[in-house]
């Protein structure tokens, strides 16, 4: 028995030029991107080593992850069956749903983040879990792909004269890549093991928070939250950065903590905080989603002998426990680390040098200003 492979799989492409020949424009178009293109298919291990580069593809509907996927097997391209096995494990994203069944037929274990219902506005605490044990690992072709488009070959438009060379350039960049780049994932192995026995443990758990917002109807008694002021003292935890990446476990949540909390401190550097004194151990905060200005989400945390004791989130992955979303890694950042040491740095805001057409500013009518004028 063979011990397993976990490899990351992720379309990338190429921006190709717009051809003259009208069929090959339209195949070679992405919908997706507005421009042509074409897409190699990456596989990755989880230290960020280019397995293989399998491709070019036509940039058309036909042309999706999880018909390239497939094609790949089919075909056999690369001699891929001999090196995948059964059991081996596919980490993919959501693009790759309609492969899901094909590569189970084969024997082969694909994990994909889940898929939020028709009419569900919230993943279940059990989804969310599952969901971040993948993106725990899919980060890494991410990164890869972001590594290869540093060759300014690929950043810019490929002559459409260059596309039969494609494939063997972008191998090429691969090979340069494993040879003589660090690995994007290096690790160590005894906290690799102890943090993925961490997060399976928390994947099996529920969201206890949550359990008590829906049963105490917390999220409905609107008035019992009041803002709290200058006077009001909040005994809540101090936490050092090594503590708020031990509540995250991802630095992710922690860079965009960072931005949240620039956008929702008031004009006295504080956050809003809501509290409840009926309920001390627990604070309450309303969150602007950075997506949609009209859209905001209400969190809860609670607290409890200067440790953090769980939390909740409206948004659609606010029910996980493996981990924090943004949202409560930027309060937890701000009241647990931030407003101790003053760390922060401020984020730029180019608004000033920008106009707005939705600020118009009022017309005194002449009239009044004529009546205005007049001495008496």
């Amino acid at each position: 028995m063979h011990n397993p492979a976990i490899l990351v799989v992720d379309g990338t492409y190429v921006f190709i030029q717009k051809s003259n020949n009208f069929k090959f424009q339209r195949r070679s178009y992405s919908q997706h991107k507005n421009r042509p293109l074409v897409k190699p298919m990456v596989i990755v291990s989880t230290t960020g080593y280019i397995v293989s580069v399998l491709g070019p593809y036509f940039a058309d509907h036909k042309n999706n992850d999880a018909s390239i996927l497939k094609h790949n097997f089919q075909t056999n391209m690369e001699n891929i069956k001999d090196w995948l096995q059964q059991d081996d494990v596919l980490i993919v994203d959501r693009g790759f749903r309609d492969s899901i069944s094909f590569l189970e037929s084969l024997g082969i274990q694909a994990q994909m983040p889940a898929f939020l219902p028709k009419g569900q506005k919230q993943h279940t605490a059990d989804e969310a879990n599952s969901s971040r044990l993948v993106t725990k690992i899919r980060w890494i072709v991410e990164s890869v792909n972001g590594r290869l488009k540093q060759w300014k070959y690929l950043q810019n438009v490929v002559p459409n004269t260059q596309i039969p060379y494609i494939q063997e350039y972008v191998c090429l960049i691969a090979a340069l890549c494993n040879t003589y780049r660090d690995p994007l994932n290096t690790g160590n192995p005894e906290s690799d093991q102890s943090l993925a026995a961490k997060m399976k443990y928390l994947a099996s758990q529920t969201n206890k928070l949550q359990e008590r917002v829906e049963s105490e109807e917390l999220h409905r008694r609107i008035k019992a939250w009041t803002p709290m002021n200058a006077t009001d003292t909040l005994d809540f935890p101090l936490l050092s950065e090594e503590e708020l990446l031990n509540l995250t476990v991802g630095v992710y949540q922690l860079k965009l903590a960072k931005s949240y909390t620039a956008e929702h401190k008031n004009d006295d550097g504080d956050y809003n905080i809501m509290v409840n004194n009926d309920i001390p151990d627990v604070l309450r905060v309303r969150i602007q989603s950075r997506h949609i200005s009209s859209k905001q989400y209400f969190l809860w945390i609670e607290h409890s002998l200067g440790a953090i004791t769980g939390w909740y989130c409206q948004c659609r992955a606010g029910a996980r426990v493996v981990g924090v979303c943004a949202h409560v890694a930027s309060v937890l950042w701000y009241l647990g680390h931030e407003r101790h040491t003053h760390s922060a740095r401020s984020t730029q805001d180019w608004s000033q040098y920008l106009e707005d057409a939705s600020v118009i500013p009022e017309v005194m009518d002449s009239s009044e200003s004529d009546q205005s004028g007049t001495e008496e």
